[in-house]
């Protein structure tokens, strides 16, 4: 992520106390997979103040959650305690995670993957390829922008790397607060 993206997300974490991502709610595509699928390892990639996370553990998951924000992981971790539930906190890089006992049966992200600059989605990719278990599933909400239009987003080439590594098994297309394009996407790494 950018230095000037990271300013912006940590000074939100610091200003406000709910960002306007952090809705505090597990969106339904997640509920459906949690009610169709059984628990596993799960890791949450940019997962803020641990919202998602919970809502896995909740359900019998077992759960790593990541994000680059000091501010959010603190507030994850009071809401882990209250809620009563494990989830192993992490402060670092989603494109390159560290010390992890991998494979996962589920990468969550939902919002982060679009966030990244080009050279650390090559490697993100690469690192969600070795995170992720045969026939393991990588479940992402995205949003698109237009190729001219600078700044954070997808442009539809930008989903190739994982069409490179992954198969696609969904795609939900919807829009961002009803302004820009955006798609859930659950991609499955295939058993060689």
């Amino acid at each position: 992520m950018s230095f000037k993206s990271r300013i912006l997300y940590t000074l939100y974490y610091l200003l406000q106390r709910n960002p306007p991502w952090d809705t505090g709610i597990s969106p339904p595509e997640l509920i459906s997979f949690i009610q169709n699928h059984p628990p596993g390892r799960a890791l949450d990639l940019g997962c803020g103040t641990g919202t998602n996370a919970i809502t896995l553990a909740q359900h019998g998951w077992q759960v790593t959650g990541i994000d680059f924000a000091h501010r959010a992981i603190c507030q994850a971790r009071r809401k882990v305690k209250k809620a009563g539930v494990r989830v192993d906190l992490r402060v670092g890089d989603v494109s390159q995670p560290k010390n992890l006992a991998e494979p996962f049966d589920l990468v969550l992200d939902i919002g982060c993957f679009h966030s990244l600059p080009e050279a650390e989605r090559a490697r993100y990719c690469r690192n969600l390829e070795r995170l992720l278990a045969p026939g393991g599933t990588f479940l992402s909400y995205v949003f698109f922008r237009d190729r001219a239009e600078p700044g954070t987003g997808l442009v539809e080439e930008d989903l190739q790397a994982l069409a490179e590594r992954f198969q696609l098994v969904d795609r939900q297309d919807g829009s961002e607060r009803g302004v820009r394009p955006s798609a859930w996407l659950t991609y499955q790494k295939r058993r060689d």
